[in-house]
């Protein structure tokens, strides 16, 4: 009975193996949920797609890197990073001020964490040709995620705060009068 059990077992395991990557609740594929993500125009929208889609994206990231295939696990992580970009500017677009409207960037932010300890266990298993590429995947997550928590969290300790703009109705024309005070006047 032991042995059918088994069999059953590794039948199960071998015809999910073989099936089209699926994200584990919404059942689509990862081609399915590239195109919703591509044709989504809200920006908040596009950055929580990304976690299902950055999820799939990641699953057959790995497969593809444990049968060897270092080339196109690259890829995926090349387009992942793009859709981060992606996600990013249209968030931009709609929230400009991720500090009052925080939606969207926090998404995008707790995943671009995940996405680079992928590049990282990745460029840790790859062979030294497919290496270069993925360090420019993981050096443009880096800067994605910078930007990410400069929205965020726009004014840091320690940073020297920008200069306030000066008031638009001062004109290089109209110079204030200097005013001294009373005790450096002359006295007749």
């Amino acid at each position: 009975m032991g042995t059918a059990a088994q069999a059953l077992g590794f039948a199960l395991s071998l015809l999910l193996l073989s099936a089209p990557a699926r994200t584990v609740n919404s059942g689509e594929t990862l081609e399915e949920l590239q195109r919703r993500f591509d044709n989504e125009a809200d920006g908040v929208n596009k950055a929580k797609m990304l976690h299902k889609l950055g999820d799939a994206q990641f699953l057959r990231e790995r497969e593809a890197a444990k049968a060897g295939d270092f080339s196109t696990a690259a890829l995926i992580m090349e387009k992942y990073r793009d859709n981060v970009r992606a996600a990013l500017d249209a968030v931009k677009k709609v929230h400009p001020d991720g500090e009052r409207h925080p939606n969207g960037y926090k998404q995008l932010e707790m995943h671009i964490e995940g996405g680079l300890r992928e590049v990282q266990d990745l460029l840790t298993a790859a062979p030294e040709p497919y290496q270069p590429p993925l360090e420019i995947v993981k050096a443009d997550l880096l800067e994605l995620d910078k930007e990410t928590l400069h929205r965020l969290f726009p004014r840091r300790p320690g940073e020297k705060p920008l200069p306030p703009k000066p008031p638009a109705n001062n004109s290089p024309d109209k110079v204030p009068p200097v005013v001294t005070p009373a005790a450096e006047e002359k006295k007749p």
